[in-house]
């Protein structure tokens, strides 16, 4: 048997990188590739009752890492990445009401801020974003043109969009095209 081993690329290094668009004015949109960590999806059993204090218990604490996404279905977000072992011990604490699904292979985050960027998304999405209809740690399901995406509010003027890994590439471009009339710095990391 012949041994090799496996590297790590992410999903977006070789993404568009740069200032595109508009000169600058200080009211750019700024878009991050975020760190690939942890995305763990809870389902719930049938007829497990209200979660909501439930879930919790098998996130990392930070703000917003729990992401509901549908009906007894949710997202659990962070930035380190966890080993099958440690995915395993969050098991129990969800007292067999719900079942864990490691997603972090198969899921991209990505950051989006700026002092237009409800005007940004909204070229993509038919989700009102106003901050009023949509405050700092709601989700939702979306479409942002043709691709399937999980937006997350984070601040005041920033989203966090959660994507299969296959699209992540395009949405990136997407995003970056609906940002060029306010100018747009794309960080990949790399």
């Amino acid at each position: 048997m012949v041994d090799f081993a496996l590297h790590h690329r992410p999903a977006l290094a070789d993404a568009k990188s740069g200032s595109f668009g508009a000169p600058s004015t200080g009211k750019r949109i700024t878009l991050a590739a975020l760190p690939e960590g942890h995305v763990l999806q809870v389902l719930a059993a049938r007829e497990s009752g209200d979660l909501q204090s439930l879930i919790p218990r098998i996130g990392d604490g930070t703000h917003h890492a729990v992401r509901p996404y549908g009906p007894g279905q949710w997202f659990v977000i962070g930035d380190a990445p966890l080993s099958a072992a440690e995915i395993f011990a969050k098991t129990p604490l969800l007292d067999g009401k719900a079942s864990i699904s490691d997603q972090g292979h198969g899921r991209v985050r990505i950051g989006i801020s700026g002092w237009a960027v409800e005007t940004v998304l909204a070229k993509g999405t038919a989700v009102d974003l106003a901050i009023s209809n949509f405050p700092v740690g709601h989700s939702a399901m979306t479409l942002i043109g043709h691709i399937s995406a999980l937006i997350t509010r984070a601040g005041t003027e920033s989203f966090e969009l959660l994507v299969l890994r296959g699209f992540a590439e395009s949405l990136w471009d997407e995003l970056v095209q609906m940002s060029l009339e306010f100018g747009v710095d794309a960080h990949t990391g790399k």
